[in-house]
Parts: structure tokens; sequence; C-alpha cells
């Protein structure tokens, strides 16, 4: 299923200097790469581009956010009356040349590594690349015109970075709903197409779960906060036959439905929004399923006491961590013979291991689907997917947490919007 835009396959490389946005925003740990799920994605693009014998590739990307990152963990160093050192977290956690040392060593090819994303230095780097050279720039969040919300600063940034190629190509997805200098104000200066991995995104989640989804379509939307779902739930009312809810949410849904939650998660100030959701889901025949049971228990602990409640209701003093055994049973039969499957968020406080089963029970769901389109979110429903091994038997698994329920809301992702129509 074609996407509206133009990817790299659509122009041609051969003898020009490409600059590519990656998203190796990859867990670090001392300077070290732990997942390099990231990297790896990114690979089809950058050896494509290689093999059509481009002039040079200059690589850049972000990783985490070296001032908000730095001043968190300070924070909780000084709360932990622990001894800080800024420089040393920044340079184990924010730096990326052992980016560049990790992507040059899955390459068997040298990477270049620019100690800025502009200045002289950098200039005469990507000036002295070879025929078919590669260079990574350092995090593009250690300029602050990056992330700035003046575009006239962004474009300073823009600016520096454009110089360094004839063709844009994007292939973060996982940043392209921020309007930031090196995802959107630079695909104003060049050519700008999508790589393979951004393509994939826009086919899977644009095409298949917004424009065209293959009926019944079931959505499963689990986490924390209804706050953080509001757009994604109101978006997705009008698209599918069956939405399932589960996880930390539930609760505030319950509330709404003047079912007792104990002294489970719930956000006050969202019940009314919750009773809305419930209204029209009613009016428009979409079947809302909430859970039937959970595993509660009388305190937020990895190896608290628990059991199931009896029903939907939960007593006093307990809360709940988990969907229970029935509301397994329920959602399972409302995945099967689901055509379109998009799933995003955990049933349950997943992270630990006691109160996993309902998000495990719903990955299997899935996995076990034949011919049916499944996509994944992105989030900690992809952990959980990994952590179980499923990943493969899933159409699709997204990069992008923010980018994907963005999409999914309809909203336009101005790194997308940047980029050439076919």
């Amino acid at each position: 299923m074609a996407i509206s835009k133009k990817t790299i396959r659509d122009i041609d490389v051969k003898g020009k200097r490409v600059l590519m946005r990656v998203d190796f925003n990859v867990p670090m740990k001392d300077g070290v790469v732990q997942d390099d799920t990231r990297i790896k994605a990114a690979l089809p693009s950058i050896k494509y581009v290689l093999e059509q014998g481009c002039k040079s590739l200059v690589l850049m990307s972000h990783l985490g956010d070296p001032k908000k990152d730095a001043k968190k963990a300070k924070e909780k160093a000084e709360k932990d009356g622990k001894p800080f050192d800024e420089k040393k977290f920044i340079d184990g956690k924010c730096r990326m040349k052992p980016v560049a040392e990790y992507l040059a060593k899955l390459l068997g090819k040298e990477v270049k590594f620019a100690p800025a994303c502009m200045g002289p230095e950098t200039e005469a780097i990507v000036k002295a690349l070879p025929q078919g050279g590669i260079c990574m720039l350092e995090n593009t969040r250690f300029h602050k015109e990056e992330t700035s919300k003046e575009e006239s600063e962004r474009e300073v940034l823009a600016a520096a970075l454009a110089t360094y190629g004839d063709v844009y190509v994007n292939d973060a997805f996982g940043t392209a709903h921020r309007p930031h200098a090196s995802t959107e104000t630079v695909a104003h200066h060049l050519p700008a197409v999508a790589g393979f991995l951004m393509e994939k995104e826009l086919e899977y989640l644009q095409e298949k779960i917004v424009k065209n989804p293959a009926k019944p379509f079931v959505a499963v939307i689990g986490g924390a906060k209804v706050s953080s779902k509001i757009a994604v739930l109101e978006s997705l009312l009008n698209k599918v036959n069956k939405l399932i809810i589960g996880g930390g949410m539930t609760y505030t849904f319950l509330k709404a439905k003047g079912v007792s939650v104990g002294k489970s998660l719930v956000e006050d100030d969202m019940v009314e929004t919750a009773k809305g959701i419930l209204d029209r889901a009613a009016e428009k025949k979409t079947e809302l399923l909430l859970p039937a049971d959970h595993v509660v228990t009388q305190e937020f602990s990895a190896d608290a006491v628990s059991k199931a409640s009896a029903g939907e209701a939960i007593e006093d003093g307990w809360l709940g961590m988990d969907i229970g055994p029935k509301s397994i049973e329920k959602f399972k039969a409302a995945i099967a013979g689901a055509k379109t499957v998009f799933w995003n968020g955990p049933m349950g406080v997943f992270e630990f291991p006691k109160f996993a089963e309902g998000t495990k029970a719903i990955a299997q769901a899935l996995a076990s689907l034949k011919g049916a389109t499944t996509v994944i979110g992105g989030g900690d429903s992809v952990s959980a997917v990994n952590k179980m091994g499923l990943s493969a038997k899933m159409s699709h698994i997204s990069t992008g947490g923010g980018a994907s329920l963005e999409l999914v809301e309809g909203k336009e992702l101005p790194g997308v919007k940047a980029l050439l129509d076919r």
C-alpha cells in the first residue's frame, strides 16, 4: 500500500550527499549501548543509499535530552544523598560517539564522528569525507536551536545542517511529531523524502489503521492515564468495531459507571470525560469492553499478596494491579476473528512479573491471529511483546510511542508533512 509521501526509492542519490535523520535514541549505560533495536531499524535505509552510490552520508540523531536528563538525575542523587557528576552522567548517557562506533561495527565500515552539529570543525570533517564515507554528528539536542520554539532559532541549525547534503532523508518516525530543526525545519532546505522505516510506519499506521482498516477492527488501549489517551480513544471510537480498555485507566472508567474501585488509581478530573466516551460508544453502537474482574492487592508492590476480585467492583482497601482471569477470556474472545488490531498500553503493572499476565495474554492473542494486521503502537506494549519473543508474529511494531498515537489521533506530524508529496 503506497504512502502519500516520496521515499528514497523515488529519488536518485547516486553521486549526491545525503543528510539523514535517524532515531538512535537508544538506552545507554556508562557509554555502552544497551539495546540496538533502533540502530538496526535504520540499517536498511543506510545500506540502500550507500549501495546506490551516494557521495557521502551524514547521520544525525538526538540521544536523550542532556539538560533535562541531567537535572532529573541530579535531583534524584540529591534526594538519595549521593554525589552527582554531571559531566560523567552526560558522557555516559547522551554522547553519540559510542553509537557511531557501534554502528561502524554493524556496517563493517568506518563511521567518522563530528563533535557538534555545526561549526568549522564539523564542516571540515564532513567536507573531507571520502566517496561513500559516513559521518555521525553529535547529539542534536546539545544545541538549544534544535528544540527551540522560535522558528528563527531552529532555522540557524537547520541552515547549517542543510550544507552537509543535497538530499534530506527522514527515517526517524519516533520524533516526527516534533517540529525540531533536524526533523522538520531542515526539510524546507533540501528535497526531503522518507526512509524505509518511516515508510513502513506510515504504511501501517496511516494507511492500514487510520485510512483503510480491514474490518472487524479491534483496538486495545491500556496504560495508566485516561488523560494521555483521550484523543486516541475519541478518534478510534469512529473507526473500530470493538474498543477494549485495560490498565490503570480502567478504574476511571469504572468510577464513571458508578462501580466501586477501592483505592485503585483514579483520575478524578477525568471521570466526566470517561463518562462522555462511554456515552458516545453507546450512541455509535461501538462495543466498549472494560475488565470483568481484576487482580487486586492491598499495596503497590512487586510481591504484594494478591487475589482475583469476584467481579468488576473492587472492595475498599484493595487496588487493581492487572486484569483478572475472566477479563482475559473476555478480551481474548473479543480479539478472535479480528482482521485489524491496534494495541497501545499494558493491561496492568506489567513491570512486576506477578501482574504481567493480562498483558502477556493480549500479546499471545494477537500473535495467534491468522490473516490479520496486528500493529503495536509503541511504548510499553513493545517492551512486552519483545520480552515474550513475539515480535516476529506481529505485522508491525512501531518505533514511536508518542508519534504513533498522534498519527492514530488523526494529527498531521510536522516531520511527515514537510516531506515531498508523491
